[in-house]
C-alpha cells in the first residue's frame, strides 16, 4: 500500500517563510517517506498513514514561531498500490499532454 499525502506547514509571520518551511520539510529527512516540494506544499508517499502522521507530527514542530499553520490531506487507498507520480500519469492519459502549462501560454 502507499499512502500519498499532501502536507503544508507555515509560520504565520509577516515576510519570507522560506527558512521555517526549510525546517519543515527537512524533519522529513528522519522518517521512510519520499516527498516532492512544490511552491504550495509537500506530496508525501509513505508506506502507511502512521508514518505521514509522524513526518507531518515532526515537520510541524520543526517550525518556530508562536503560530503554526499545518495542512494535511492523506489519501489512503486501501484496495491498490498507486504512486503520486502515477495518479499524474493518469490524469495526462486523459488529457493528451503533460499535466501543466508552459510558461506564456
Amino acid at each position: 500500500m502507499t499512502v500519498v499525502a499532501f502536507l503544508s506547514v507555515a509560520p504565520v509571520i509577516e515576510g519570507s517563510m522560506a527558512s521555517e518551511v526549510a525546517k519543515a520539510v527537512a524533519a522529513l529527512d528522519d522518517f521512510d517517506v519520499t516527498y516532492e516540494t512544490t511552491p504550495m506544499g509537500t506530496t508525501i508517499e509513505a508506506a502507511d498513514a502512521a508514518t505521514v502522521f509522524a513526518a507531518a507530527q515532526a515537520a510541524h514542530e520543526a517550525v518556530d514561531g508562536d503560530r503554526v499553520s499545518t495542512f494535511l490531506k492523506i489519501d489512503d487507498k486501501r484496495t491498490k498500490t498507486t504512486t503520486a507520480d502515477q495518479k499524474v500519469e493518469a490524469v495526462e492519459g486523459h488529457l493528451g499532454r503533460p499535466a501543466r502549462s508552459e510558461p506564456g501560454e
